[in-house]
């Protein structure tokens, strides 16, 4: 059987459409949502309510670390101009969800996808063949898939629950939670990558992503024969190994437009 893995497809929903040519079936593995294009501020929910200049503004000030007070003053100033700031972000992904929604479910294949740090999982439309996969072992070609979506935060951080968007950050308490609430699992599908440095550090950002040092230690213990994910988008190495685990980083698909090819 062969697989087709994507993951951070953040709006690309041209290049989507084409992710299942040749394969069994597809995996997501989270951020389909497109917020802020540090590429091209002319794109994203943020460019569309806020301008360009906002966009472009706010990418700035993540590149560079500003403080999350100066990032957050921006973002309150430019949202204070619509009556509900909430209701205009969530009409605004309504309908891109619809639209990526409506590509998976146009695939001539089944569709197995789990949320992102950028996604809001409870806005996700029912569509036929595309099953919500998030905290569940699933029995697929004849092995055991494990996925859990969202993005664990760091020890003793809560999330965010201010302002007209939450992305999906959880407690590093409940992700993990989450994590040992799984069964047994031949393969291992997350959004956010195992605690291993040259797996989330981001050559172009300069830094360490968010990643899960439980993770690792399942991977280390249980020896699955992959676990596959995503969230860092310019690894310094995009697969090493722990013990006979194959760790791949299956790519930023928005940019690199191709799919990671599994056989089971």
């Amino acid at each position: 059987m062969r697989l087709h893995v994507v993951s951070d497809i953040h709006g690309n929903t041209r290049a989507l459409a084409r992710a299942a040519a040749g394969a069994d079936g597809l995996l997501v593995l989270g951020d389909l949502l497109e917020f802020v294009d540090y590429r091209d501020p002319e794109n994203g929910i943020i460019s569309r309510l806020l301008g360009s200049g906002i966009a472009a503004e706010f990418g700035r000030m993540r590149r560079i670390g500003a403080p999350r007070a100066q990032v957050q003053g921006l973002l309150e100033r430019s949202w204070s101009r619509f009556a509900d700031p909430a209701a205009a972000v969530t009409e605004a992904v309504a309908e891109q969800y619809a639209e990526i929604f409506g590509v998976l479910g146009a695939l001539d294949v089944p569709v197995w996808a789990i949320p992102g740090n950028v996604d809001m999982p409870h806005a996700w439309p029912d569509v036929d063949g595309v099953v919500r996969a998030d905290g569940r072992v699933i029995g697929i070609g004849g092995r055991r898939i494990g996925f859990l979506g969202g993005v664990p935060l760091p020890p003793g951080v809560d999330p965010r629950r201010s302002g007209p968007w939450q992305p999906y950050f959880l407690r590093h308490e409940d992700w993990t939670a989450r994590l040992d609430a799984l069964g047994p699992a031949d393969l291992l599908c997350t959004h956010v990558p195992p605690d291993v440095p040259v797996l989330t550090y981001d050559v172009v950002t300069r830094r360490g992503e968010i990643a899960s040092a439980p993770l690792a230690a399942r991977i280390r213990a249980e020896q699955p024969t992959h676990a596959l994910f995503g969230h860092v988008h310019q690894p310094l190495h995009r697969r090493t190994r722990i013990g006979r685990t194959e760790c791949v980083n299956v790519g930023h698909f928005r940019a690199l437009e191709q799919p990671c090819v599994l056989h089971l």
